[in-house]
């Protein structure tokens, strides 16, 4: 058999339900929305807004996220077919598997490691950052050994250095949330849900009270006039017109990374088929029009300058305590709520990690520990905890920046081939029952696979060495382990 057999669909759909080894349908269309909003909403909307507003196209970073929506929409098309159609979990490796093959599978597999566990560390040293700012309303913070990577070093205000030793908050709450994981995941979606209800009604807030602030001086030039803007560490960026709200599309599409790992539960749906459509879209949907809102109202706060100055860093906080007389309490809310974000996110990214190589476990791929279910609760807890020591390391010892974009390219690729993979199956399985179908194929395959690769193109060419590093590595695993340890061989 070749690299490129693919599994059959019949195959897919009989091993979903083996009961004994089986995850349990738990989810209904509501708490797929919010698992969806809970992996959307965090560090992009209230980090990446300003940073994109700063750097690339001031008030149209409106405009920005719109472009990034619409790569998001075209592409939650495409996975809302494919869970409808094949209700596995494993999201974009199980929809590969089936239409372009097993070394392709692999490929996305792996990649998705970039996306959910590499994310989840990255946010989950976010986390670290925002705790101490919570702490230090009260008087107190972790000190910098404590909370930061042994590779970063801070001169205090008397000429001391500080060096870090390690990231305890950061590994605490990757730590909490792993637990919750293995406990269910029917609790950790009503933890999800409380954590997505508080951390919107304070964006809506902001939207609602924000709104009487907004400065119109700060919306005269709309879409700024073209010009390269250099920041503060040298590096020069195209601000203004078309290429300026391209690259803001590509800065706020980290905003949108998460509404893919609804897909990844798709195995503990109820009602996959009519659920997961819902799931996806709806929390796509839902999201863009609070990010456009959200994102108007804040440029209209405050200004340009801000952003690349004094408001740099909690970027939301500074423009309420700055400019809304009287709302302090609201910046201190907003900072609860980055936190009760950024949570969430890693909550669904490790739920999304560990669900990835269930699948990849039971073809046979990576070794079967990473399928093996808790006796009472039916998660894959084996997978769970390797994942806490490989993600918890990451997020303990090494600094937050050092993946850059990795995450977003990750996830852009594993875009590209759901994209292509729906086009494929309907030319060889057009007999398969889709409860969804996705409108105008083969147009918006194409155009998913254009507006995403644009995005990825404008990520740079260190972030495309590094993927292929990481491929390169993956690609050593899949033909010394995986290619002979294969169940379809």
């Amino acid at each position: 058999m070749g690299l490129f057999t693919k599994k059959p669909i019949d195959k897919l759909l009989l091993d979903s339900a083996d009961g004994e080894r089986s995850l349990k349908r738990t989810l209904s269309a509501g708490n797929l929305v919010a698992l969806g909003i809970g992996a959307i909403i965090g560090a992009g909307l209230f980090v990446r807004t300003a940073a994109a507003a700063a750097n690339n196209a001031g008030p149209s970073v409106t405009i920005g996220f719109i472009v990034a929506a619409i790569g998001c929409a075209l592409a939650g098309l495409c996975y809302a077919e494919f869970a409808s159609m094949i209700p596995i979990a494993g999201s974009a490796y199980t929809y590969s598997y089936a239409t372009m093959g097993e070394l392709v599978a692999w490929i996305i597999g792996w990649d998705l490691v970039l996306e959910y566990a590499v994310g989840a560390a990255t946010v989950g040293i976010a986390w670290s950052e925002y705790l101490n700012k919570l702490l230090e309303m009260f008087g107190m913070r972790v000190s910098f050994e404590w909370s930061h990577s042994p590779f970063e070093v801070f001169k205090d205000s008397a000429g001391v250095m500080h060096h870090g030793m390690m990231n305890v908050p950061a590994l605490f709450i990757i730590f909490m949330l792993t637990l919750l994981l293995i406990r269910g995941t029917k609790e950790s979606a009503v933890v999800n849900g409380i954590i997505v209800i508080s951390k919107v009604s304070i964006v809506i807030l902001f939207i609602v009270l924000g709104w009487g602030y907004m400065n119109p001086v700060n919306h005269e030039h709309y879409i700024p006039a073209a010009s390269i803007y250099t920041d503060s560490q040298g590096v020069n960026h195209n601000y203004g017109g078309i290429w300026g709200i391209l690259g803001a599309a590509g800065v706020v599409f980290f905003a949108f990374i998460g509404f893919d790992a609804v897909s990844t539960a798709a195995q503990e749906a109820k009602n996959p088929k009519k659920d997961m459509p819902i799931g996806i879209l709806g929390s796509l949907v839902i999201c863009t029009i609070l990010y456009i809102l959200f994102a108007h109202v804040l440029t209209g706060v405050a200004n340009v300058n801000d952003f690349r100055t004094a408001g740099k860093e909690a970027s939301v906080a500074y423009a309420i305590k700055t400019y809304m007389a009287g709302y302090g309490w609201l910046a201190n809310l907003v900072t609860v709520a980055i936190l009760f974000g950024f949570s969430s996110v890693i909550l669904v990214m490790l739920m999304g990690q560990s669900r990835v190589f269930y699948s990849m476990s039971r073809d046979g791929l990576v070794p079967k520990m990473f399928s093996d279910l808790h006796p009472k609760y039916s998660t894959p807890y084996k997978s769970n905890w390797i994942f806490l020591v490989l993600v918890g390391g990451f997020a303990a010892f090494v600094p937050g920046d050092i993946v850059g974009d990795m995450t977003s390219i990750g996830t852009l690729f594993a875009f590209i081939l759901v994209c292509a993979g729906v086009w494929i199956l309907r030319i060889t399985n057009p007999e398969i029952k889709r409860q969804f179908r996705v409108p105008l194929v083969p147009v918006v395959s194409i155009l998913g696979i254009v507006v995403c690769g644009a995005m990825i193109a404008g990520l740079g060419w260190t972030n495309w060495a590094r993927l292929g590093g990481w491929l390169l590595i993956g690609l050593v695993i899949y033909f010394t382990y995986s290619k002979k340890n294969s169940k379809l061989r």
